[in-house]
């Protein structure tokens, strides 16, 4: 694991409660998650506080890992990578986990932290990756020109939008798990 001793002992500062009435609706979704994953992650467990944003935050992630128009390993990496920038370690380790599993190599997919460039995706995908990271570290320096050079590689609008998307999401959930100190699975156990 990638935590200090802080973070691994820092409590999270407040614990996961589902609405009463609302367990059934939570309980599928983490039926669902445990059947993919084979357990729940304790920053899902933290979303049982709302159950409608926990179902559109599985719903999210779910489209964005379809693979049906994007790779599953350009949207792990643009998680992982925004993760790493976010200092959200327990998506760092949960997102290296999926791209090692995807047959990644572990030093490469550590490279790409300090140099994007050198992600150990497709080149074609690299463009894609650029404007997702550019989205959420400042936004207002992605040009024109980086989207004709994502388009030049075959990308859609849409594509485009959805790595943006991805981007934000994560950066946003990263945000979440810091704010309650939810840094390492088993910060509920």
């Amino acid at each position: 694991m990638m935590q200090t001793q802080a973070q691994q002992q820092a409590k999270p500062l407040i614990y996961p409660q589902i609405p009463a009435g609302e367990e059934g609706r939570v309980e599928a979704v983490f039926s669902a998650v445990k059947q993919h994953l084979g357990f729940i992650p304790d920053g899902l467990r933290l979303y049982s506080f709302s159950p409608a944003l926990l179902e559109t935050f599985v719903g999210n992630v779910s489209y964005f890992n379809s693979g049906e128009r994007l790779a599953p390993s350009l949207m792990a990496m643009i998680r992982y990578l925004v993760s790493w920038e976010s200092k959200c370690h327990f998506c760092i380790d949960m997102n290296e986990g999926f791209l090692t599993n995807m047959g990644l190599n572990l030093d490469s997919i550590r490279a790409a932290r300090n140099n994007p460039d050198a992600a150990p995706i497709p080149a074609k995908e690299k463009p894609l990756l650029s404007i997702a990271l550019k989205s959420v570290n400042d936004p207002e320096s992605v040009s024109a020109k980086d989207i004709q050079a994502a388009k030049a590689q075959g990308w859609s609008d849409r594509d485009i939008f959805d790595v943006v998307a991805q981007a934000a999401s994560n950066r946003a959930f990263s945000y979440v798990l810091r704010t309650f100190n939810v840094e390492s699975q088993g910060a509920f156990a």
